[in-house]
């Protein structure tokens, strides 16, 4: 992990937020590579989840809303985490993260001078919502930032299905950022208090077998979205979710976890949430066609941006023979290709280069760097996981051909400067 965070910060993935002044736990911003990925890996997302279907339709719901939303949905009640306190040093950490405690525990506490035992009050429950507050006089209305995107899509879902043509079964998809007011933040930007969703939200009939059936459905193709965009299979596993600690809207649950050097680590939920949410919004689904009226069942995937993001990094981050680089898959690599000059100080190559670049540069994200010698430059691009670098030497210049240099392989090849948008696009398919 620490690898993984001096190359975010070092090469413009993501640095602590607000860092000038001493940072704040638990926010995070993403540079000129970072949103890159972050912004590659949600234009993917919205592909196959919305652009590739005929049944899902998307949303993009305000981030605050009506206080009343997070009553009826029963956030204000149950959406909570359980506290313990320290007695010494009045830390608080939550009370299912067992580790965090003993870790805690571990460490020397000093009180009027002595050495003191931990002591740790009763688990309280902490509420996760982040409060707001609006208006230009006193008293202000209390709000909430939304804890999660998912009421933005229930609050619509009259508006939704009386502006199209939707029937059930169908779905709403919405990318967008909530706010969590974590105990513990940690571990990167794996637990922040501000991060990004991508949900869907699949409205079906009533009925205990197609509630299965989609169940099941989502599961897999979520889990093949990933092995698609080549997260290593080996590191991928569902866990089902005890009664016990299931959200309080589920019928069923199960996470696709990632194992990452901190342990397996839930990235994305698949949730059958039952009537839980139309019914108390007191919304109902009528078949124009049948007439039939009922309040559908939702089955819902909801993925972490910003998890997804660190785990795409994680995984890609690959060390080979004193080389480093990140075998992002292309899709999602900031930029997709490199173009150099051997040398920066021959106006011919340099030219040509160019004339390259900016061709390249209408149909590709695409990266020019004309600094240091070659193997530095490689080294570069390397790291911020560009799949293929263009170089223009002084053959070039006679047969019109280029080297171009495999990320992943290193191994090189002329190709064609009139068939290099050609070669490009059949590799990003």
């Amino acid at each position: 992990m620490e690898k993984i965070v001096s190359l975010c910060k070092r090469r413009g993935f993501i640095y602590p937020g607000s860092e000038i002044y001493g940072g704040i736990t638990g926010f995070w911003d993403y540079g000129p590579l970072g949103v890159e990925l972050k912004n590659n890996l949600k234009k993917a997302w919205w592909k196959f989840m919305v652009f590739d279907r005929d049944d899902v339709v998307g949303l993009d719901a305000a981030i605050v809303m009506n206080p009343e939303v997070w009553v009826a949905s029963g956030h204000t009640t149950a959406f909570s985490d359980p506290l313990v306190e320290c007695k010494v040093c009045h830390a608080r950490f939550r009370a299912d993260k067992p580790e965090e405690i003993l870790a805690h525990a571990r460490s020397p506490h000093k009180a009027d001078g002595k050495i003191k035992t931990v002591e740790w009050t009763e688990p309280k429950k902490f509420n996760l919502l982040t409060e707001v507050y609006l208006g230009v006089t006193e008293p202000k209305q209390k709000a909430f930032l939304r804890g999660e995107i998912t009421q933005g899509v229930f609050v619509n879902f009259r508006n939704v299905v009386d502006s199209t043509r939707v029937r059930i079964p169908f779905g709403i998809a919405q990318i967008g950022k909530a706010f969590r007011n974590e105990i513990t933040p940690g571990n990167f930007t794996f637990r922040s208090r501000e991060f990004e969703q991508m949900e869907l939200e699949y409205f079906i009939q009533p009925d205990a077998t197609t509630g299965e059936d989609t169940f099941n459905y989502w599961k897999e193709q979520r889990l093949q979205w990933y092995f698609s965009l080549g997260i290593s299979k080996d590191k991928l596993r569902f866990r089902e979710h005890e009664p016990e600690e299931r959200a309080h809207y589920a019928r069923k649950a199960e996470d696709i976890e990632y194992q990452a050097p901190f342990g397996w680590s839930e990235f994305e939920g698949i949730h059958h949430r039952g009537d839980w949410d139309l019914s108390r919004h007191k919304l109902k689904y009528k078949d124009n066609e049948t007439g039939e009226e009922y309040t559908p069942w939702v089955i819902e995937t909801s993925g972490g941006v910003d998890r997804a993001t660190l785990f795409f990094l994680i995984d890609s981050y690959t060390e080979q023979d004193k080389r480093v680089y990140l075998k992002l898959h292309p899709k999602l690599a900031p930029y997709k290709v490199a173009v150099f000059p051997l040398l920066a100080n021959k106006k011919d190559l340099v030219k040509q280069a160019r004339e390259i670049y900016n061709s390249l540069r209408l149909k590709f994200r695409t990266a020019w760097d004309d600094r240091g010698n070659i193997g530095k430059r490689y080294y570069s691009q390397d790291e911020i996981g560009t799949p293929w670098c263009v170089t223009v030497d002084f053959d070039s210049l006679k047969d019109k051909t280029v080297t171009v240099r495999d990320r992943d392989t290193a191994k090189q090849e002329r190709v064609k400067i009139s068939e290099l948008e050609n070669y490009f696009e059949k590799r990003l398919v």
